[in-house]
């Protein structure tokens, strides 16, 4: 069973500084030790505490993006679940597996420990990776999310999107975009925001930049370059 989720800031790794610096920031939180073979990884830790739901990572090539991690408490019977539902695997480290969805979108199985959610008031919070796809793979990918996941879904207000539901215990959902022409899968974060404007110009303060203005979102660029979404949900 999945029983938490990380929303993972994937930038290169010559950025990881300034992406640690400006996401901090705005989420109002510290950045731990960074580990990994490469000092790669950091978590974003809640000033406020309670545990984390973000992290960083720093990518030896690309551009970046976002994927998300899912916590399990039976790793080995979600990753059998997963795959049953089309993800492959690539790389299997016993006590958690880096997968691929049927679309190429990369995601992690990890082992949860116990983590809850704090359940603070902001006035904007990380809570989504959406995962922009491409026409003919947007409804494989509204099947196999919530198959591998066993998470609920559901079409959103617009008929481009697809939301795929975590429980109410779970702090980082998907959101599914089927874009308007081929594109090779890619994903971005969300921010639920009870004033988009206000936190914009906040994010703007610590360096970010406006993009354009959506349906019901800002589309903005974190200091590196990395594209993001400010939306109109109730955080």
């Amino acid at each position: 069973m999945i029983t938490w989720s990380y929303a993972f800031i994937d930038r290169p790794a010559a950025d990881f500084t300034a992406a640690a610096a400006f996401w901090t920031a705005v989420t109002d939180t510290t950045p731990s030790e960074r580990r990994g073979e490469q000092g790669e990884f950091a978590t974003l830790l809640p000033v406020s505490g309670g545990a984390p739901w973000v992290k960083l990572q720093g990518c030896a090539e690309g551009r970046g993006g976002a994927h998300i991690d899912l916590c399990s408490d039976d790793l080995r019977a979600d990753l059998e679940r997963a795959t049953a539902a089309g993800a492959s695997v690539v790389a299997d480290h016993g006590a958690w597996a880096v997968l691929r969805s049927p679309a190429g979108q990369l995601f992690c199985l990890v082992p949860a420990h116990g983590e809850h959610r704090d359940g603070a008031a902001r006035d904007s919070r990380l809570d989504q990776v959406c995962i922009d796809l491409a026409p003919e793979l947007f409804d494989a990918e509204a099947e196999f999310w919530p198959a591998a996941t066993g998470w609920d879904a559901r079409p959103s207000t617009l008929p481009e999107f697809h939301v795929v539901q975590p429980p109410a215990s779970v702090p980082v959902r998907l959101l599914l975009q089927r874009l308007d022409e081929p594109r090779p899968t890619s994903a971005h974060l969300d921010l639920a925001c009870a004033d988009p404007s206000a936190v914009r110009a906040r994010h703007e303060r610590h360096g970010a930049r406006f993009l354009h203005e959506g349906k019901s979102w800002l589309v903005m660029a974190d200091p590196t370059g990395g594209v993001y979404c400010l939306t109109s949900r109730q955080p």
